[in-house]
């Protein structure tokens, strides 16, 4: 007898459907899973069959075929032990084959047949297109964010009873409307940084990546940390596929569904370019670069990375999407992402301190050439961050708060995107005459510039750009100032050149 279930499969962030058709015929009795199933997924023989007889149910001694279609999809992890063992009940009788058609199965099963978590469940429910989804109780909460019937259980016995009628099926968990405003770190804690609290509300109005070189206990990473919290919420459509890309990922919980917070995602400096960039032999997962997708990918002493990680940033940021080709798949994943660094002038930090810098020219040198001329080229803004002096760090807290940043940075995009359809950082530079026109002296400084060497073709791009954003912090005209010019130009100056 023959049954099919709809399940499915996760490959980068997408999830893909998958027909499990099971035969249990005569011959000798054995188990075959065909289909192109990795490993987790061949084992399933194993799990199913203890968790069958777990549940009170006789493993049938005949020959079982399961074909996962389509056949030219690898399917990765255990998400389709559920649908293999419903699919073995139905093709025996003990389920309503008919029943079938009108569920779709996720979950990972026990040996004592309870149904455990998986990766990437949100994705793998909107890929089955049933009118209700059986899947793991643990995924239950995010399941909810599915546009059809969502039914969370906790065993393959209750999967079992609720098929036969015996039992009813459990109501969803109820996703609780957010009505707490999330708490902002306070911009107010970081003493002195004028400068810097400028470039970071710049770099959050535009969407501008932001660069801060000083020694150390300048307060860079207190600076980064605090740009989340001037960034607007997400909106629903823009949660929702944040949300997906952490399911994938297996870095949900349920006090992270939904996100509606910009992610912040802050990599060690040991983290490989597979790590950051997404990929893997096994099972293709998003790499940090997703992870903060719509938010903030901080990467903390920036000149420790190893060079070819930090390269393999450099596409994914110029057209805000990854692609990973390997031999068995491809795979794409968006990459929409603020990119904040900071690091030291030199190995030691201490370098523009007179007396106190222990490097040599060499090995300035060697620690500057990690970070490529490229890679720095896509900073759109560059400063210098130094230590606060002693009458500003004991100094009553001053300047603007988190959140008056924040609404300032609002009403800055909310003028870009009326403009453009988009924040100034994805200005296109075909646009750039209509959305940034200049004067003539503006246009002579930039040409001065590039004359100069100070600033490359897309930098000047760039810095219009960024002198667009300080326009709109400002509430000006659509046109630019020289002023404003000037200040972006300021803002992106050789980061190797502070305290020199």
């Amino acid at each position: 007898m023959l049954a099919i279930v709809r399940s499915a499969t996760v490959n980068g962030v997408r999830g893909h459907p998958v027909d499990v058709e099971v035969h249990v015929g005569s011959g000798l009795p054995g188990f075959t899973i065909v289909g192109l199933p990795d490993a987790s997924c061949r084992e399933a023989r194993d799990r199913v069959r203890a968790a069958l007889m777990s549940s009170g149910h006789d493993w049938p001694q005949r020959r079982i075929t399961v074909n996962l279609a389509p056949s030219d999809l690898k399917k990765t992890g255990p998400s389709l032990d559920l649908a293999i063992a419903v699919g073995i009940l139905g093709a025996i009788d003990t389920i309503d084959r008919s029943l079938l058609d009108e569920f779709g199965f996720l979950g990972e099963l026990g040996l004592d047949g309870t149904v455990r978590p998986i990766r990437g469940a949100l994705p793998m429910g909107d890929a089955i297109k049933t009118p209700s989804v059986v899947a793991p109780h643990d995924n239950g909460l995010e399941m909810t964010l599915l546009d059809r019937s969502v039914f969370p259980v906790t065993t393959l016995a209750e999967v079992i009873d609720c098929l036969s009628g015996k039992q009813a099926w459990p109501d969803p968990p109820e996703v609780m409307p957010s009505t707490v405003r999330r708490i902002r770190p306070e911009l107010q804690d970081i003493r002195g940084q004028k400068l810097a609290k400028l470039a970071l509300a710049i770099s959050a109005a535009g969407g501008h990546h932001l660069l801060m070189v000083g020694p150390p206990g300048a307060g860079k990473t207190m600076l980064a940390r605090r740009l989340p919290a001037l960034l607007p919420d997400l909106t629903e459509s823009e949660a929702l596929e944040v949300t997906r890309i952490h399911s994938a990922a297996g870095e949900l919980t349920a006090a992270k569904v939904p996100l509606i917070d910009p992610p912040f995602r802050a990599p060690h400096h040991s983290a490989s370019a597979v790590s950051l960039i997404g990929g893997g032999a096994a099972s293709m997962r998003p790499g940090e670069i997703s992870l903060a997708h719509r938010g903030v990918l901080f990467l903390d002493e920036l000149g420790e990375f190893t060079p070819s990680a930090l390269d393999g940033l450099r596409q994914p940021l110029e057209e805000r999407v990854v692609r990973v080709t390997r031999a068995h798949s491809t795979a794409k994943y968006p990459a929409s992402v603020q990119l904040v660094a900071s690091m030291n002038p030199c190995p030691c930090g201490e370098s523009g301190a007179p007396g106190a810098c222990r490097c040599s020219d060499a090995a300035r040198a060697r620690y500057h050439r990690r970070v490529s001329g490229p890679l720095l080229d896509r900073f759109d803004l560059r400063i210098g961050v130094q230590r606060p002096i002693a009458s500003e760090l004991f100094a009553e807290p001053f300047g603007e708060t988190s959140a008056e940043v924040a609404e300032r940075v609002a009403e800055a995009r909310s003028r870009a995107i009326a403009r453009s359809g988009h924040i100034n950082a994805m200005i296109k530079p075909l646009d750039l005459d209509s959305i940034v026109p200049l004067t003539d002296s503006a246009r002579s400084i930039l040409e001065t510039a590039l004359s100069q060497g100070r600033l490359s073709a897309r930098g000047v791009g760039r810095v219009r750009c960024v002198s667009r954003t300080i326009a709109d912090l400002e509430g000006g005209g659509d046109e630019v100032t020289v002023e404003q010019l000037c200040l972006a130009m300021s803002l992106r100056v050789d980061p190797f050149g502070f305290g020199q």
